[in-house]
């Protein structure tokens, strides 16, 4: 891709993200209830005190105006103060994220390490048993709720085994100094090895809830492509030429066959975060999703928007990165 279509790409970004901040900005402003109200709750405060509280807050202007007022924040980097934490919208973000996208990283990978090889498995052993028990386990995957499919692990794993902690991040997790703030990656970094296993069994359950399902997605889209690709006719000119079965598969098929996966693993990777919030609310998770659903509660505008918005701008990358993946995995496609 040369520089030029590059850019152009890019600023395709422009209106979508424009788009979403809108549309966010709208629905909190139509959403019962008012944050004054919230924050102030059973306190008893005078109207001039609620009216200055209010104009502190950004709340006295017309709606077109505070939505003006967001978007040339938005631009510089600086989304408000947060109404609860009372603290900038950009330093909670920062401190929530990494949690969110550890979590999101290991259940990506979850993911395709189920789905992958049982999707090339199912393929290759078409209308066997072991095809109809991946299609049958895949379809259960997607039926499941995400948020039903974590109880039930926390009340096997957690309650009746008790071999699995419920919530949190780390029982350790504060004695260890941030390099990264990747938990996992710090505990290995402080050689904390009994802190490392603290981390990754808190992680077992939220990373499974949501790894899963988007696992059940990707095994669908592998097989269908794996059978797409295996009846090609380079593939059956590579089988005549009497290369090795699994040189044709993975040399020849799989490449060809990653590239359907590649796009619904980005559109679902979008669907991870999404699907964060409630599982990060469920399993007690420290990160990004729960204080979203916290500030949903509480009316918390900036931090909500702003959520939405950094949402947004990593969705539409990724989408962008698979588009550039694409080239290669296949040379022929261009952008």
């Amino acid at each position: 891709m040369n520089l030029g279509k590059f850019i152009e790409r890019l600023l395709h970004l422009v209106p979508v993200l424009l788009g979403v901040s809108l549309i966010a900005f709208l629905m909190m402003a139509v959403t019962p209830g008012d944050p004054v109200e919230i924050m102030l709750g059973d306190q008893q405060v005078t109207e001039e005190q609620r009216i200055a509280l209010r104009q502190d807050m950004g709340l006295d202007l017309p709606l077109p105006q505070r939505f003006v007022h967001f978007l040339e924040n938005a631009v510089t980097g600086d989304f408000g103060m947060s109404y609860f934490h009372r603290r900038p919208v950009s330093q909670v973000i920062l401190e929530r994220m990494p949690a969110t996208i550890e979590l999101t990283l290991v259940s990506l990978l979850v993911a395709l390490l189920v789905a992958i090889p049982l999707g090339v498995l199912a393929a290759v052993k078409k209308n066997t048993l072991f095809d109809r028990v991946a299609t049958v386990g895949s379809l259960m995957g997607i039926s499941l709720p995400g948020f039903w499919f974590g109880l039930l692990l926390i009340l096997l794993f957690g309650v009746t085994l008790q071999i699995l902690p419920v919530s949190g991040r780390s029982d350790l997790g504060s004695s260890i100094a941030p390099v990264t703030h990747f938990l996992l990656i710090d505990t290995l970094l402080a050689g904390n090895l009994e802190a490392f296993r603290s981390a990754v069994a808190h992680l077992v359950m939220p990373a499974l809830t949501l790894g899963l399902p988007m696992a059940a997605v990707l095994t669908r889209v592998t097989r269908t492509s794996m059978l797409e690709v295996l009846r090609q006719d380079h593939v059956t000119f590579a089988e005549a030429k009497g290369l090795a079965p699994m040189r044709v598969l993975f040399r020849h098929a799989l490449k060809n066959a990653l590239i359907p996966t590649v796009t619904v693993a980005a559109l679902e990777v979008g669907s991870l975060l999404g699907g964060s919030m409630i599982v990060e609310t469920v399993f007690g998770w420290p990160g990004l999703g729960r204080v979203v659903v916290e500030s949903i509660f509480t009316r918390n505008y900036p931090l909500i928007q702003a959520s939405i918005l950094l949402y947004a701008v990593i969705y539409v990358l990724l989408n962008f990165l698979a588009d550039i993946l694409y080239t290669v995995l296949n040379p022929r496609v261009r952008l």
